[in-house]
């Protein structure tokens, strides 16, 4: 096996084990951090100006005195560093909870100037790394066994060191290759502290800002974050993942050796190839460039409209074009998940993105809200219109990119006092991801031209003769069953038809015995839809709601 693009050494400066600091302690820490960056910038913008010869205006003079009097208690050589630098290294310092956020603003180079976006690629994989005498202590910790007994050969040098985790080659004594997966001491600690500062500040926001639901926004990025620190909902994941793309020879999700994995450490299978960049991409010819552009827009789409489950993490770093041309998954520590409902209306909404028909993709988007008191639906709807119209016109990465067009629309729902599933943003995450990649491999992709044969491939699988026959005949048992325990209404119904026709009226609620039972029939079929009963139960319901209509129209 050739060690080729991640067997590189990168070198790594050292993590500092500190003690966790308490709630008190870290808002503080945070504070600081927050100050110095914004520090940092007026520093660099008084020398912008002064280097335009706007020295003495009225604005930068101020600026300068607030410089001079800070000057006595900030970092001075980070000061003086390229903005773009002080913003990477304000963001480690911070910790991981802001570390991921920046692996995100690496990736917006639509909004972001470029020479922010470089270097906040550096967070992706080359972060600050524990020792090896350390990471061998908390692999043996977690494990409870000697390295030496699990692992022929362990590297010294981490593969990468990410915000949460760092990651080693090893063998195991069947000679498997395998990556090594340990969480970072502190990090725990450390991000529960986060999400209750976070949360405490979501509910100090709710009553100034309840239209944008800041307690939910919290909640649910503070819920995603814990899940992550716990490698075992990692190894599911790709588990779950592997099944869905059992199909698909070419995308690969790393296999999961449950035996030397926990809590804290993770040990899956090693892919051999290289992470998307440049330089890689200079390497590919054209033919491998549309084929790991079509594999990966593909797999992407596959998992949100087809699967209803997502990677949410999706970045660069954890993106491997292999050797053989494939394309492969990894860090899947936080997934999305689409309910039935959502899943559908997000198909149908991008593939009117991809068709061309801004009104309809409005109208899936607004049917997806949650509205509550004074929305404005048919505001939003329109609003939404326009700005689908406003992409079509120029549907590429540089000029609007889908990604962009997403986030902007759901940003109206604020606006229109409406609601959206934050699993939607973590979509938007991925979709994001992929566009910055498609635009590594063909500069200036329109990403929904590539995916509309893939939504397509979907809905035709979808709607196939032979898979409605299969739905069918896997919800025939329970459509037996509430025909076992449904008798009574069944034979009420029949009775009631084959007596119809025989006796006349008899009183005078007669006229409306027929229709109470029909309506009766009507929302037993609606509680039976909304509880996600197949479509054949209460369709049957409906049937025979309409036959008693008929015959009660026929009496009279």
């Amino acid at each position: 096996m050739t060690d080729s693009g991640l067997t590189q050494e990168p070198t790594f400066e050292e993590y500092v084990e500190r003690r966790p600091r308490g709630l008190v302690g870290r808002f503080f820490q945070t504070t600081a951090q927050i100050l110095g960056l914004f520090y940092g910038w007026v520093y660099w913008h008084v020398q912008e100006q002064r280097a335009q010869g706007r020295s003495w205006t009225l604005v930068v003079l101020c600026l300068r005195i607030y410089l001079f009097f800070g000057w006595l208690f900030v970092d001075k050589n980070l000061v003086k560093r390229p903005f773009a630098v002080q913003f990477r290294v304000r963001l480690e310092r911070m910790g991981p909870t802001y570390i991921k956020l920046g692996q995100i603003l690496s990736l917006r180079e639509d909004l972001l100037p470029k020479s922010l976006t470089d270097e906040l690629k550096s967070l992706l994989s080359e972060l600050p790394a524990v020792p090896f005498d350390r990471f061998k202590a908390l692999v043996e910790d977690d494990l409870g066994r000697p390295l030496a007994a699990m692992f022929a050969w362990v590297a010294p040098t981490p593969l990468g060191s990410a915000s949460l985790a760092q990651s080693h080659r090893a063998r195991l004594h069947g000679h498997d290759e395998v990556v090594l997966k340990v969480l970072k001491p502190g990090v725990r600690e450390t991000i529960k502290t986060d999400t209750r500062l976070l949360r405490l500040l979501g509910r100090s926001l709710q009553p100034f800002l309840a239209r944008y639901q800041p307690m939910q926004l919290i909640d649910e990025f503070a819920r995603y974050t814990l899940l992550e620190v716990d490698l075992r909902n990692e190894a599911n994941n790709a588990e779950i993942f592997a099944a869905n793309f059992k199909d698909q020879p070419d995308v690969h999700f790393p296999m999961i050796y449950r035996a030397f994995s926990n809590r804290d450490v993770l040990c899956m299978e090693y892919f051999a190839g290289k992470m998307p960049s440049a330089q890689t991409v200079e390497a590919l010819t054209p033919a491998e460039k549309t084929r790991v552009l079509d594999l990966g827009v593909g797999a992407i789409i596959d998992m949100i409209f087809r699967d209803g489950f997502f990677h949410a993490d999706l970045h660069p770093g954890n993106l491997i074009i292999l050797d053989d041309g494939a394309v492969g998954f990894i860090d899947l520590g936080m997934v999305g998940r689409f309910d039935s409902e959502t899943q559908k209306r997000m198909m149908y909404y991008y593939y009117a993105l991809a068709s061309g028909d801004a009104a309809a993709a409005a109208r899936q988007l607004a049917a997806l809200a949650d509205a509550g008191k004074g929305s404005d639906i048919d505001g939003f709807r329109q609003a939404v219109e326009d700005l689908n119209r406003r992409w079509l016109r120029t549907p590429t990465f540089h000029e609007f990119s889908v990604g962009q067009l997403v986030l902007q629309s759901v940003a109206q729902a604020g606006k229109y006092r409406i609601r959206y599933p934050g699993e939607i943003i973590l979509m938007v995450k991925a979709l994001v991801t992929v566009e910055g990649v498609g635009n590594l491999l063909e500069p200036g992709v329109n990403i929904t031209e590539v995916s509309v044969k893939h939504i397509r491939k979907i809905l035709i699988r979808q709607y196939n003769v032979l898979n409605i026959a299969k739905d069918i005949l896997l919800v025939l048992p329970e459509l037996l069953d509430v025909l076992q325990r449904s008798p009574l209404v069944l034979s009420q119904g029949l009775r009631y038809m084959e007596s119809s026709f025989k006796s006349k009226r008899q009183g005078p609620l007669t006229d409306v015995i027929g229709t109470v039972f029909a309506i009766g029939l009507l929302l037993a079929a609606a509680i039976m839809a909304a509880g996600n009963v197949h479509w054949i139960v209460w369709g049957g319901l409906i049937l025979i709601a309409f036959s008693v209509a008929v015959i009660e129209r026929v009496r009279r």
